[in-house]
């Protein structure tokens, strides 16, 4: 490698803090999506089985592209390529609400998910360098500040909405606030660039293997957090006969838990490591899916909701975190990762409707509660993100050294 530059305390802070404030403008971008879906709709004219269909190219967009920020960080280094695939991202926010139908919606929607798929593994990959170097866990607490900045753009979207601004103005004046704060934010990011010796990594590749062993507990911890999500209100009205507003209340709840979780889970993890916070989320979770099964009515639901986005909460952050620490290329092992709980997303909200109309909505919770418990089983496989095993101090090499140099 071409050679070393040590961040002092106080750089790795402003780092840490550069870092967060991506991830919430990321999440902002998705926020202020969400909450005009029925605007972007009714524009389009489609049914809502047509928007469910669109709805799947977000995904698919994303899991083809990903793979290739590793390859855009390689050539251009950390810094520029966060710089420009969240630019790209935040300005993708524009395009659905343009979409005159169908066929344009399912284009934008592919277009909106592959720069979300790509920003998401660069700043991930910056997150897990960052954590490495300040030697103690971050990435839950970032992930935290990805769920605020949801919860500030869908905020912003209910309050457009309320007002009925056309989307389209709503989404183009979003957008250029927030790629003019992502780049003012990704200034501070630090800047890993390759060596002249290092090669460049694959356009597209298979997962490596770790990736794909880590991230079947990140599937789990999805597929448990986007049935909770997607179908928490409709099991409280459902199955337990609950008010509307009550059974939008516990999807709210449980948004809330995840945020919260996630904010403060950093603590937990450096204090009892990954694998055991993950075991006990693990037991938490599937304590929760079965108060979900088993509930006499909505209070218990809710509070079976609830251990399940505690339990689930730090998950996907941990995966990310051994991902970035389990070879020699970490981003396109946090590429596997994210394609893998990117396919989680996608398939667990179809999925439980699916077993929930060939049996019922009940039984699908029991399959969640399954993998609930694959957590406690599994989570020996986040070790290398296990901040206890780490001899990392906050002027160590990160392990990331050996394919680049922070500037």
């Amino acid at each position: 490698m071409a050679g070393e530059t040590v961040f002092s305390a106080e750089r790795l802070r402003r780092a840490r803090f550069a870092v967060a404030a991506v991830f919430c403008v990321h999440g902002a971008v998705t926020g202020s999506f969400a909450t005009r879906i029925p605007w972007i709709q009714d524009h389009a004219d489609v049914s809502a089985g047509q928007l469910g269909l669109a709805l799947a190219f977000p995904a698919i967009g994303a899991s083809l592209a990903m793979p290739l920020a590793g390859a855009i960080s390689h050539r251009f280094g950390a810094r520029t390529a966060l710089r420009g695939l969240l630019a790209l991202w935040t300005l993708a926010l524009i395009l659905p609400s343009l979409a005159p139908n169908i066929y344009g919606l399912g284009a934008a929607l592919f277009v909106y998910g592959a720069t979300a798929g790509m920003s998401d593994v660069a700043m991930n990959a910056l997150g897990v360098e960052v954590e490495n170097r300040m030697g103690k866990s971050i990435m839950s607490s970032l992930h935290g500040m990805w769920s605020v900045g949801a919860l500030l753009g869908s905020a912003a979207g209910t309050v457009a909405a309320h007002f009925g601004t056309d989307a389209r103005l709503h989404h183009l004046v979003a957008a250029l606030v927030l790629t003019m704060l992502g780049l003012f934010f990704c200034q501070g990011v630090p800047d890993l660039q390759s060596a002249p010796d290092d090669e460049a990594p694959p356009r597209f590749s298979l997962p490596p293997k770790s990736a794909l062993i880590i991230g079947a507990i990140g599937f789990c911890g999805v597929f448990a957090e986007g049935a909770s999500l997607d179908w928490s209100a409709v099991y409280l009205k459902d199955e337990l006969g609950s008010s509307a507003g009550v059974a939008a209340a516990s999807t709210t709840a449980f948004a809330l838990t995840m945020a919260i979780a996630r904010l403060v889970g950093d603590r937990v993890v450096d204090r009892f490591g990954a694998v055991r916070t993950v075991r006990v989320g693990g037991v938490a979770a599937t304590a929760g899916g079965l108060l979900v099964v088993l509930a006499p009515h909505a209070a218990v639901a809710m509070a079976g909701f609830g251990l399940i986005g505690l339990g689930v909460a730090v998950v996907v952050p941990l995966a990310f975190a051994a991902a970035g620490r389990s070879g020699p290329n970490p981003s396109q092992a946090i590429a596997g990762v994210a394609t893998i709980t990117y396919t989680s997303g996608l398939i667990a909200p179809s999925a439980i409707g699916g077993i929930a109309d060939a049996t019922s909505l009940m039984f699908s919770f029991g399959l969640v509660t399954l993998l609930a418990f694959g957590l406690v089983l599994g989570a020996g496989v986040l070790r290398q993100g296990d901040r206890t095993t780490s001899t990392a101090s906050p002027t160590a090499p990160s392990a990331r050294t050996s394919s680049g140099q922070i500037s």
